[in-house]
């Protein structure tokens, strides 16, 4: 044997940094410090990227509920949902980084995934959301955004984790905001 080891099981710290790895094209400061406080150095964020991306274009993939339940483990909250005509179980999991959030799986009744995102901890406090000021990177969730100004039209993001938000603020100016996995990265 060459003395390699097999690496870690892939769990809630290197999803985390996938998380990350999306957001540092909007806001690379922010993701340098949430790795360092997480500890990982640079090439760590990178090879958890890595990973992830292997994991889920591997011919033997499993589904994506499954796959999130072997990293995250089982969900800390389920509950089923309806919108609109359809109903979906709603599964949340807790995010260290971010603690008054919970990554949100939406999925139908075969399993297959709807969305999936940050959202506010059910009962944890959103932020006061009044003005264009209020909108700093990583302060708010897309729901909150389009509650806080109405009326809010959803635009399709440049990539798979992103989302744009028309939104109308006080005094009727519309804005785009920019979203990855659900967190306000910038206001366009």
């Amino acid at each position: 044997m060459s003395g390699m080891t097999a690496p870690a099981p892939f769990g809630p710290l290197d999803f985390q940094l996938v998380l990350l790895r999306r957001m540092a094209d909007f806001q690379p400061g922010l993701v340098e410090d949430a790795r360092r406080t997480l500890g990982v150095p640079a090439a760590g964020m990178r090879e958890a990227n890595r990973r992830w991306q292997a994991m889920v274009r591997s011919p033997r993939a499993r589904g994506t509920v499954a796959r999130y339940r072997s990293v995250l483990g089982a969900p800390e909250h389920s509950e089923r949902r309806r919108i609109g005509d359809l109903e979906c179980e709603a599964l949340l999991w807790p995010v260290p980084l971010w603690p008054g959030l919970r990554f949100e799986v939406l999925a139908a009744g075969g399993g297959a995934v709807w969305n999936e995102w940050l959202v506010r901890a059910p009962g944890a406090p959103g932020p006061e959301l009044r003005t264009a000021a209020d909108l700093r990177p990583w302060s708010c969730t897309v729901d909150e955004a389009a509650r806080a100004f109405p009326p809010a039209t959803p635009l399709q993001g440049s990539a798979p984790t992103r989302w744009q938000l028309s939104l109308t603020l006080p005094g009727g100016e519309r804005r785009v905001a920019e979203f990855t996995w659900g967190l306000l990265q910038r206001l366009l």
